[in-house]
């Protein structure tokens, strides 16, 4: 009996494997088979193509330069040398930092201390390539360096990155560490150090700006000859700067060179592990994450974790341009974000002391000027294993930094952006049923800031600015606020958000109060000129330009433009709008539509707005500025501000426009290839919007559970909502030119509203659409059709 069992069982066994033979196909591809680490590094995408894990903290990629705006991730697709490979990167930011721990391998013998340039490769260690010698896929990096014939790979774990050197046969192959090496230079940076510990190990440290960053390296053999250097040390008794067989080293521009004499296709594998706590922490990561010294291991464990993550969303369609534009745009969506502590949960608080996360990752950067519109809505979806560390992570910030900290990286803050929209990604958690952290405390925190300077020990800068006039007056003037319009409207919709908070708290009077200051953005339009305008102290609107010249003007330390001119972006510290102008700002009331709608004149005289919005002349006033790609008239995919407002013509009777415009952005603004984004990704906010679009869904007003009804692109999505749960939304005829919804069903029941609330995807289910090639007028647009506004509550 137990012979015939197993029989039949190994039969089947072998049926089984035949058959998902069969069915696979011989080019079957996984969702990670589709994604394109390239795209976005070329047209200031500002992505980088290296080798990392989602949310892992090290982001080991090649550096083409460190120095200005384009070099921001370290790497331009259009560059042909490359300096080395560093740890730390971020994905699609406008500042330059990161870069950290460089590792270089070399052949020749005279050892070089410095990169040199790229116009001349040979004065340094950089090295020349050819685009058909690199390659790059999730987890993994290869490249040819052709000045010394070696094959370099990368691939890491969430905390160490693991290099494979492949040489030729060679009196003296050599590997640097430039710990000196940082993107945008170390000029603000203070001392490194680096030492041999025995004749295969290296570790040491480095002051980042302001960022500790720890590390051990380790060598798959031992040392043949070994030393350090120091570039800012020149002498006439030494002028390379660099002292053979010497075992440690301290300073700025310091590093620490190892040899081998190889012989053709020798390797040496290199493990670096990275802490922000303390060597004995990257120490700790080492042996946790990579205790031995297979490469091909780690290569294809980091495949596999991109793959499970990828592939909890699955889409039909016959078109592989998209199946790629989508699946590189998911994989950027889950890397922006990524952890700091150690394997044992030490992390160094925005406070500067060593904190221990207890059961959850700890998150050091929000770039939330930006990721609060589409990337952390997407995450409440796609990711909500991480949700409520990303929150526990800002409420351990705020009370370790005293104070509730806006956008920041690396655990430090700094001032940077506009709003207070830390809030956002708060509320819009918990409206989503992710509560295991302490409410009450961030609620404190939000309204303490909402209404407070910062205290003594707090840098006055990390509060709202133009707060006290903001309180006083409604609105904050522009002669007394730098980009004063934006800093009054942003600020409405955070306070429009701790209003909703207050209220399920059950705090009425505070609801009642933020309630009413999330109306303070009226008190920057102008009916007049139809725009959000500058306003100044005595409640006179800033002169229009006219005939004038345009000027610059100062109230003490604090200089504007004179007069407004609604094309105008101009440049800090003079502008009055964030990265944008009076057109492109005009529609940031995501909380209140509704009302943005009767200010402009009702449903007729708001589209008509709009259509002029995506039809007119793109140009801007000068001087110009970099953000303004991506257009489509006024509208600028590129930045932030205008990334909700295809899906504004909902909330005005006419979705079959939103569906046109939602579908033309996907089609012009993503690509395949190293030019397929249209602007900076800033940590994942392009890329997720266009998965969130793409699925037909977008989320206007965070903290509101609502997702807007635009043009789904696919055939089918389907993404897990619990483990026993899916949603799947279906596209039937979907196509470019069926870009237009005829009807639609919700688990086979008549759906005729262009908002869809989170509870019910979490329910799981079927959305069902029928598209065609001509608006249907009459669908989404009775009454009650359109998604919240705070003014319809009212």
């Amino acid at each position: 009996m137990l012979k015939n069992t197993s029989l039949r069982l190994l039969t089947f066994g072998i049926f089984a494997s035949f058959f998902l033979a069969c069915s696979s196909g011989k080019g079957s591809k996984d969702p990670v088979d589709y994604v394109d680490p390239f795209n976005g590094t070329d047209f200031f995408g500002h992505t980088f193509p290296g080798a990392t894990l989602p949310y892992g903290m090290v982001q080991l990629s090649p550096d083409h330069d460190v120095k200005g705006w384009t070099y921001a991730a370290g790497y331009v697709y259009s560059d042909s040398s490359i300096i080395g490979f560093s740890h730390t990167h971020f994905s699609g930011v406008g500042m330059t930092t990161g870069g950290d721990i460089l590792v270089m391998p070399t052949v020749g013998d005279k050892v070089q201390t410095s990169p040199g340039s790229k116009e001349d490769p040979d004065s340094g260690y950089r090295s020349r390539y050819d685009k058909k010698d690199e390659t790059a896929s999730p987890g993994y990096y290869s490249v040819l360096l052709k000045d010394g014939n070696i094959k370099a790979e990368l691939s890491a774990t969430k905390r160490v990155g693991v290099h494979r050197y492949t040489f030729p046969a060679s009196r003296k192959s050599t590997i640097l560490m430039d710990i000196g090496h940082e993107i945008g230079g170390n000029a603000e940076s203070g001392e490194s150090f680096v030492k041999m510990v025995n004749d295969s190990t290296l570790e040491g440290y480095k002051d980042a700006n302001g960022t500790p960053i720890f590390f051990v390296a380790k060598f798959n053999r031992p040392f043949e000859y070994y030393g350090t250097w120091d570039n800012d040390y020149k002498t006439p008794e030494s002028a390379e700067g660099y002292w053979p067989y010497k075992n440690e080293e301290k300073g700025l521009n310091i590093g620490f060179f190892v040899g081998y004499q190889t012989q053709k296709d020798d390797q040496v594998v290199v493990k670096v592990a990275i802490s922000h706590v303390s060597v004995e922490g990257a120490r700790k990561n080492l042996q946790a994450e990579v205790p031995h010294w297979d490469f091909d291991k780690v290569k294809n464990e980091a495949r596999q974790t991109w793959n499970d993550e990828l592939a909890r969303v699955s889409i039909k369609t016959e078109h592989e341009a998209q199946k790629q534009i989508f699946y590189t745009a998911l994989y950027r969506s889950l890397l922006a974000q990524y952890i700091s502590q150690d394997v044992d949960g030490q992390y160094m608080g925005m406070d500067k002391k060593i904190h221990t996360a207890q059961n959850y990752d700890f998150y050091p950067s929000f770039s939330c000027w930006d990721t609060y519109r589409s990337q952390h809505p997407l995450l409440t979806l796609i990711a909500p294993n991480h949700v409520n560390d990303f929150i526990k992570s800002i409420d351990a910030k705020a009370k370790e930094f005293g104070w509730l900290p806006a956008q920041h990286f690396r655990n430090t803050y700094r001032p940077s952006m506009v709003g207070d929209h830390l809030i956002p990604v708060i509320v819009d958690a918990y409206f989503k049923g992710y509560r295991d952290w302490d409410i009450e405390a961030l609620y404190t925190a939000m309204r303490r800031k909402a209404l407070e300077s910062p205290p003594d020990s707090i840098p006055a800068s990390a509060g709202r600015a133009g707060l006290a006039d903001y309180i006083r007056l409604g609105y904050a003037p522009c002669d007394r606020t730098t980009e004063s319009v934006p800093n009054t409207m942003e600020l409405a919709y955070d306070d429009w958000c701790i209003a909703r908070l207050a209220e399920a708290l059950g705090k009425k009077e505070d609801a009642a109060l933020f309630y009413k200051r999330a109306q303070n953005y009226r008190n920057v339009f102008d009916a007049s000129t139809a725009f959000m305008r500058p306003r100044r102290e005595n409640g006179n609107w800033l002169e229009a330009l006219g005939n004038n010249q345009q000027a610059i003007d100062s109230v003490g330390s604090h200089h504007y433009y004179r007069y407004f001119d609604p094309l105008l972006v101009g440049r800090r510290p003079n502008r009055h709008y964030t990265e944008s102008n009076a057109w492109q700002y005009l529609w940031s009331v995501q909380h209140d539509p509704a009302g943005l709608i009767q200010l402009l004149g009702g449903d007729k005289a708001f589209t008509q707005k709009l259509d002029t919005f995506f039809n007119m002349d793109a140009s801007i006033t000068p001087p110009k500025y970099v953000g303004v790609v991506g257009t489509i008239g006024q509208y600028v995919h590129g930045n932030q501000p205008s990334h909700h407002v295809a899906y504004l013509y909902n909330y005005a009777a006419a979705p079959w426009k939103t569906q046109y415009w939602a579908r033309e952005v996907m089609e012009r603004f993503y690509r395949t290839g190293p030019t397929g984004l249209c602007g900076n990704e800033d940590m994942g906010s392009l890329s997720s919007w266009y998965v969130l679009s793409s699925m037909g869904i977008y989320s206007v007003a965070p903290g509101s559970t609502q997702y807007t009804i635009g043009s789904p692109l696919f055939d089918e999505v389907e993404f897990k909502v619990k483990e026993d749960k899916t949603f799947k939304i279906i596209a039937k005829n979907t196509s470019s030119q069926n870009r237009y919804i005829q009807s639609a069903t919700l688990n086979g029941q008549p759906f005729d509203r262009t908002w869809i609330d989170h509870s019910e995807i979490m329910k799981g289910g079927e959305l069902v659409f029928e598209m065609g090639d001509k608006p249907n007028q009459s669908w989404g647009t009775q009454k009650n059709a359109a998604p919240y506004s705070q003014s319809a509550k009212l």
